[in-house]
């Protein structure tokens, strides 16, 4: 469970009310099946590697821990975007593990973020729950649109990074 309340709330199996001032966004998709998959996702989940395999930079490295600040680096178009979030929870149990983090001042939006690995019977799930809205600098406000084309795109690479090595 985590140690303290989350919007995205990433121990929970259902997702509760949200405030309305974010953009609410949740999808869950099969990664791979069995006892195998489930570990090496579990671990990497952990290890931040639905960021890093996605093409993210994490500093510093180490696994995702409560309290933990470090800054996600995005890369597009030979431009670096430093994204500055907090570990607001982790959840470690047989059959989930994740975590959840906030955005802090400087990011591109405003919200939280969670990626939860968990099992359907053999299956093993990938959930991500974002809450987003602008970001609190001019200029990010400006570009809040383009920001949530670039969500999209790298959600899509979050599913795609565990389901590559998890599925074979």
């Amino acid at each position: 469970m985590p140690s303290t309340p989350t919007l995205t709330a990433p121990a929970d199996e259902t997702w509760g009310s949200t405030p309305a001032s974010y953009r609410r966004w949740e999808k869950s998709a099969v990664l791979g099946h069995g006892d195998d998959v489930w570990r090496w996702v579990s671990a990497e989940l952990l290890r931040w590697g639905v960021k890093t395999r996605s093409g993210f930079a994490v500093a510093p490295e180490g696994p995702a821990e409560t309290g933990a600040r470090p800054v996600i680096v995005a890369h597009a178009f030979g431009l670096s975007v430093r994204e500055p979030v907090e570990v607001v929870a982790v959840v470690q149990t047989p059959d989930r593990v994740g975590f959840a983090y906030r955005t802090l001042a400087g990011h591109p939006v405003s919200g939280e973020e969670a990626f939860i690995a968990h099992r359907r019977d053999d299956d093993v799930m990938l959930t991500i729950r974002s809450l987003t809205r602008p970001g609190d600098r001019a200029g990010w406000r400006a570009a809040y649109p383009a920001l949530l084309v670039a969500q999209q795109v790298a959600r899509r690479r979050y599913f795609r990074a565990l389901r590559l090595r998890a599925g074979g």
